[in-house]
């Protein structure tokens, strides 16, 4: 004779069968960026795992910088489909995609918070000619964002280029942003930021540059007595997925991640507001004899100058390719001016 369950028990051993399905497909994602937690890349993290989280039944664990390894290490990672998701910037990733170099083209992009924010969000070479380059390297990028005006401590003061004349200046190990100093006068000289903290206090080098929220909250600010802001730059970030893990995901979590993505931007540009000057008075208040500059338009201008021939210089590292982005971008900046 055939046997019959309950509606009420039917339902629920359905409802417990789809549980126990949802349960089997539940994943956790790993995620590593370059700051620590509190910090702006972490902050956007957080962010996101939160939205994830809350949409689905997947858990993101969140490596700060350091828990893995250097910025190589966990792009290496995030190739290698270790990691499902890195945060990077492009001054790290010049070496595998030479045209996010552009970013490191003194002058290009503005200082303003909401332009920038406008400009990261509509971007048709962000948006839409960038994935594609990073697609060859396994990688699926999932937006770029601002991070604030970077700005250079050093020991002594500087007004213009002059002063940064045999200055030994700690950059990312990005060529372009190499010639960007040799341009300002300065001696570039390449170093994994561990080691940034000890060479200014042993006098191995005598300058850095950085976002204020990252001189304030690594305390650089104690081993380097002058900031100067010269408006050069804007410090930008990268969110990446292994192209292999995302491609692989249903339409349905591809669609939640970038929902969350959009939300970690939306909330990430709004924290940065003011932070840049809530930085500077925790700063001042940390050591009152810091001097903290921004520079007149006038003083900016032999850096505007010395900048030009950087532009040439990518241009020439990255041949036609580059000279597209660019253009599409200074296309992409205006439309938000």
């Amino acid at each position: 004779m055939a046997r019959f369950l309950p509606k009420s028990l039917a339902a629920a051993v359905a409802a417990g069968l789809a549980l126990s399905a949802s349960v089997a497909n539940a994943e956790t994602w790993r995620y590593a960026f370059e700051e620590a937690l509190d910090e702006v890349q972490g902050v956007f993290a957080q962010k996101f795992k939160e939205e994830v989280e809350a949409n689905s039944d997947h858990t993101v664990q969140l490596f700060p910088y350091g828990t893995l390894g250097e910025s190589a290490d966990t792009m290496e990672q995030a190739q290698t489909g270790i990691l499902q998701f890195v945060d990077q910037s492009p001054g790290f990733t010049g070496s595998l995609i030479p045209e996010a170099q552009v970013f490191f083209v003194p002058y290009l992009l503005p200082q303003d918070t909401e332009k920038l924010g406008e400009f990261f969000r509509t971007s048709k070479a962000i948006n839409e000619m960038f994935p594609e380059l990073y697609a060859e390297q396994g990688l699926e990028l999932l937006t770029m964002f601002p991070e604030g005006e970077v700005c250079m401590t050093t020991q002594e003061p500087v007004t213009g280029p002059p002063d940064l004349d045999q200055v030994k200046f700690r950059v990312m190990t990005n060529p372009l942003l190499v010639e960007s100093y040799k341009a300002f006068g300065a001696t570039p000289t390449p170093l994994p930021w561990g080691e940034v903290y000890g060479a200014l206090q042993t006098g191995i080098i005598q300058g850095q540059e950085n976002p204020m929220f990252f001189i304030e909250s690594t305390k650089m600010y104690e081993v380097t007595e002058v900031i100067t802001c010269a408006g050069h730059n804007n410090f930008t970030t990268a969110v990446m997925a292994n192209k292999d893990f995302y491609d692989g995901l249903s339409e349905e979590d591809q669609t939640m991640i970038q929902n969350a993505i959009d939300v970690a931007f939306d909330h990430i540009i709004d924290y940065q507001k003011g932070l840049h000057e809530e930085s500077i008075e925790k700063i001042k208040e940390a050591k009152p004899s810091m001097q903290v500059n921004t520079l007149s338009e006038e003083e900016r201008q032999p850096f505007v100058e010395a900048g030009a021939s950087v532009e040439e210089t990518f241009l020439e590292m990255t041949g036609e390719g580059g000279k597209k982005i660019l253009d599409q971008l200074k296309a992409d900046l205006e439309a938000v001016q």
